[in-house]
């Protein structure tokens, strides 16, 4: 039986997502002053952010609950950060544990210093996110953008890195294609991951819109916004009857309207003599209770 070779962990996969970085002792520096784990002290007004950090959203109760266990222990593991030519220092890892320092009023902080190119710094601020699985989705989905298109890698390529099923990094990777209003809600955190896969299997992007508004607003589920869109994939379209004439781009548009209202589709069969029927399909006898109770409301009845 051939045996599957064990998925390297995030922090392991990094020599081979940067191959020439030097080992991690031979890039810490001689340190000036004692501190935890062979680091060096460094004034915290000389470390500055880094602008290429994929994490662009802090919690700040974190952030302040952070400071109050570093008022009491310190800063234990030391920031990452990498020296600049005019003496500066850009941080590479650890920037909650920076702001948190700041909010906490300490003047120095453990740093490890390194040695660094623009493209290995990228690449240790993405993994070090990504490692703690808890960015954004859309934080995520863009971070495995930068690793494909700076370090030219495969989806396959960047699971491998970052310790995920291929189909979770195209999963990702897809929210990238939903509509502006839909990845902001994601931004938000007020829609999650699974909201957004759901949304993403929608090829008609105004009702990728409008579902994700219900979704945020009625606080659906993730399941049941997984049940919307299947209801939206699998109710096609109304097949025209032989020997129809022309559509009138009137009753076209009353279709579209109406079945973007209902969530259902919905066709209007005209005759020349201007009658005609109004058919609503629904997929299952749950979609007909909840177009049944819609109606109602819509008509100021009463729903039992």
């Amino acid at each position: 039986m051939k045996v599957e070779p064990k998925r390297r962990a995030l922090g392991k996969g990094l020599s081979s997502l940067i191959p020439d970085a030097p080992a991690a002792d031979a890039l810490v520096e001689s340190a000036p002053v004692a501190a935890p784990g062979g680091a060096r002290e460094l004034p915290i007004d000389r470390i500055r952010p880094n602008p290429r950090q994929p994490r662009k959203r802090f919690d700040e109760e974190e952030i302040a609950d952070l400071a109050a266990s570093i008022r009491q222990s310190g800063v234990l593991q030391p920031l990452i950060v990498r020296e600049e030519k005019d003496g500066s220092f850009t941080l590479v890892a650890g920037e909650r544990r920076w702001r948190a320092a700041r909010k906490a009023g300490l003047e120095q902080v453990p740093v490890t210093v390194r040695r660094l190119t623009d493209d290995q710094m990228l690449a240790i601020a993405l993994v070090e996110n990504l490692q703690r699985d808890d960015l954004a989705p859309l934080e995520t989905a863009r971070g495995f953008r930068t690793l494909i298109r700076e370090f030219g890698l495969t989806q396959a390529e960047v699971a491998e890195r970052v310790g995920k099923p291929r189909s979770s990094v195209a999963n990702f990777l897809r929210l990238l294609e939903l509509p502006d209003e839909v990845q902001q809600l994601l931004d938000d955190r007020t829609l999650e991951m699974g909201h957004g896969r759901a949304l993403a299997g929608l090829e008609d992007r105004e009702l990728a819109v409008r579902l994700a508004r219900q979704a945020a607003s009625s606080k659906w589920s993730v399941r049941e916004t997984e049940e919307r869109v299947r209801r939206a994939n699998t109710i096609g379209p109304v097949a025209p009857h032989e020997g129809a004439a022309a559509r009138d781009p009137n009753v076209a548009a009353a279709e579209k309207t109406l079945s973007r209202a209902l969530g259902a589709k919905v066709a209007i069969q005209t005759s020349r003599a201007g009658r005609g029927r109004i058919e609503i399909r629904f997929a299952g006898d749950e979609d007909l209770d909840r177009l049944y109770r819609l109606l109602l409301r819509a008509s100021g009845s009463q729903v039992h």
